[in-house]
């Protein structure tokens, strides 16, 4: 019997390994083939001759992306929108969410803010009424337009409130009886146990806001403004010839759309890809659930 459990352990461990390895593949293989594409000739590309290995090695796509000065800015603009949203989102998200989490006894009013923030969640007043509030406050052509739009992510907010919840709540009761308040019970307990939430959603809102192109394009009124992916989409989407010099029109006929869009493509995965790894720890942590038994 334990030579049989073991040869049947072992051969659950070869499946979970080439079940791992190809879920790999499937997310690597395309990446890898994007970056080709991306450093490929036209005449390669458009013949379908690209597989795992460049053809006609060129970066002249990188270079007509990075060349710019407008993408350098743009590039600063998606880097403040991410640590200003960022900080913002996950904050705010935070200090809604903790009190939302509390009973009805310790927060008579939590039913009433709750269904405030489903139905803004689920109803709104469309894309007009929005540009012309945002218009208002004087939020067009400016970062914090893109940073405020989006400051409370409501699902984030349900996320938060039900780690919150499944704390257990001897730790803050010993906590009260030691004198503590509420504020130190969240910064002091809370929110040291809550990393891997954090972690979550502070990589789920770091992610909306980088690759987020539909508010730069509403609320920008000049490409000067645009973040980064407002801006790529744009040179690749409705590329204006008639403003082109010489020089620029050579390098457009040595390029295509496919070539550039796999580079805009990798060019955006970069800052995201660097940060993962860094938040990558505290998922495999998991989440505390019933920590303590009685």
């Amino acid at each position: 019997m334990i030579e049989n459990k073991s040869l049947g352990s072992k051969i659950f461990d070869v499946c979970n390994v080439i079940v791992l390895i190809l879920i790999s593949l499937v997310c690597i293989v395309p990446l890898w083939y994007i970056l080709m594409v991306s450093v490929s000739s036209k005449e390669a590309v458009n013949a379908g001759l690209i597989t795992f290995w460049p053809v006609g090695f060129n970066l002249l796509s990188y270079q007509k992306i990075l060349g710019e000065t407008a993408f350098l800015k743009s590039f600063w603009i998606s880097l403040q929108r991410v640590v200003l949203g960022g900080a913002l989102g996950v904050g705010c998200t935070l200090l809604v969410a903790y009190p939302l989490s509390r009973s009805n006894s310790q927060f008579p009013k939590r039913n009433i803010f709750m269904w405030i923030l489903i139905f803004c969640m689920l109803f709104n007043g469309g894309t007009i009424p929005w540009y012309m509030t945002m218009r208002s406050y004087h939020l067009t052509d400016n970062v914090w337009g893109l940073v405020l739009s989006g400051g409370l992510p409501v699902f984030n907010v349900i996320m938060a409130m039900n780690f919150f919840r499944n704390l257990p709540s001897e730790l803050e009761e010993v906590a009260y009886v030691d004198g503590a308040d509420p504020w130190t019970s969240f910064i002091k307990i809370n929110i040291p146990l809550a990393k891997p939430m954090i972690a979550t959603i502070t990589l789920l809102t770091i992610v909306g806001h980088w690759n987020d192109f539909f508010q730069g394009l509403v609320l920008s009124t000049k490409q000067s403004n645009y973040p980064l992916q407002t801006y790529i989409q744009q040179m690749v989407v409705t590329q204006n010839y008639s403003t082109m010099t010489v020089e620029q029109i050579k390098e457009m006929v040595q390029l295509n759309n496919q070539s550039l869009d796999a580079a805009k493509i990798f060019i955006a995965m970069v800052p995201i890809l660097m940060i993962y790894p860094f938040l990558q720890k505290y998922f495999v942590k998991g989440i505390t659930l019933g920590s303590v038994k009685g």
